[in-house]
């Protein structure tokens, strides 16, 4: 069973930037696509960005060109670097390890991030 554990948030002035980590254990990591959601106040949790097991990434449009996500399978660790950050982008972040098509239902405790105007 995977479990996952999210670090690196905090608050940051609108425009700064932040690099959030994920390490997850319980699977054989390599073999897993990853990806990042984020979760505002008062809202449903939604997608972020997405890394496959072979490095292809994709993104959400409401972050494409300010935020990269990345993988180091020997740590078993993904990372999202997010610059030029907006009030709109405060929410708690949080991974997900995908295999295959099928997103696992296993959550870590998430990491806040909150961004001033």
């Amino acid at each position: 069973q995977v479990q996952l554990v999210e670090s690196g948030g905090g608050l940051v002035q609108s425009g700064g930037s932040l690099r959030l980590s994920c390490t997850a254990s319980g699977i054989i990591f390599r073999n897993y696509n990853m990806g990042w959601f984020r979760q505002a106040p008062g809202k449903e949790r939604q997608f972020v960005a997405r890394i496959l097991s072979s490095g292809y990434k994709n993104y959400a449009d409401s972050v494409k060109g300010r935020f990269t996500i990345s993988r180091d399978d020997a740590k078993k660790t993904v990372y999202l670097q997010m610059n030029n950050l907006k009030p709109d982008d405060t929410a708690v972040y949080y991974c997900r390890a995908q295999y295959g098509n099928a997103w696992s239902n296993n959550w870590g405790q998430g990491t806040q991030v909150t961004v001033s105007s």
